[in-house]
């Protein structure tokens, strides 16, 4: 995923406070402004991008948002340039992620990019890699740790990680439990259906009521 760098277009530390940012808003404003640089193309686009890094650091869900999607970017990078991938390097990057995601609000959260880093974690070489240790107590715990985080995701972004978690070599109580975790998920999501349903009929029932009695 290509994401702007919102703090380096600001000229700002990513531990810069609210006050910071919007000092540093002001002065780059001023000095990129079209007005003030006679419509100079270069100064129009970096006000542009100055505007909507400040639009984005200033909004709190905005700002979350931004800052998963940071955090996966980063991540990955990390990822990318490790050396040797071993079960246990895998499994530490799977409780950093578990740690990650507890805190995170589960109504804002960027799913998708969860979805996404999670394949990016579990791609077909990393599974062969940690396959080959042949240690399958590391890659149980691995598996365990990452269906808890699953359970921030919705059922539709299920699938495809099902099909690394299975790729990868365990003993057949493991597998039954990500098995069973996906019956549990679809269960659970077939109720939530239903009980939008339910909702639904309920409210155009009291509301044909109103009408009939009025």
């Amino acid at each position: 995923m290509h994401l702007k760098d919102y703090y380096s277009i600001l000229q700002i530390e990513p531990s810069a406070t609210l006050v910071e940012i919007k000092k540093a808003y002001r002065q780059l404003a001023q000095e990129f402004h079209p007005d003030k640089n006679h419509n100079d193309p270069y100064a129009a686009t970096q006000f542009v991008e100055i505007k909507e890094a400040y639009e984005v650091l200033t909004d709190p869900s905005k700002k979350e948002y931004y800052l998963q999607q940071r955090w996966y970017n980063q991540s990955i990078g990390k990822r990318k340039t490790q050396g040797i991938v071993t079960p246990v390097k895998i499994l530490k990057q799977v409780l950093e992620l578990d740690r990650y995601v507890a805190g995170l609000d589960v109504f804002r959260m960027d799913k998708s990019g969860l979805q996404e880093y999670i394949c990016d974690l579990l791609n077909d070489s990393t599974i062969e890699k940690i396959n080959s240790f042949g240690e399958t107590d590391v890659n149980k715990e691995i598996i365990r740790q990452l269906l808890n985080t699953l359970r921030a995701l919705p059922f539709s972004l299920l699938h495809p990680i099902e099909i690394r978690l299975l790729k990868i070599n365990t003993d057949p109580t493991t597998t039954d439990l990500v098995k069973q975790f996906m019956i549990d998920q679809k269960k659970n999501n077939t109720k939530k259906q239903q009980e939008i349903w339910i909702v639904l009929a309920i409210t155009i029932s009291i509301c044909l009521l109103i009408y009939f009695l009025t």
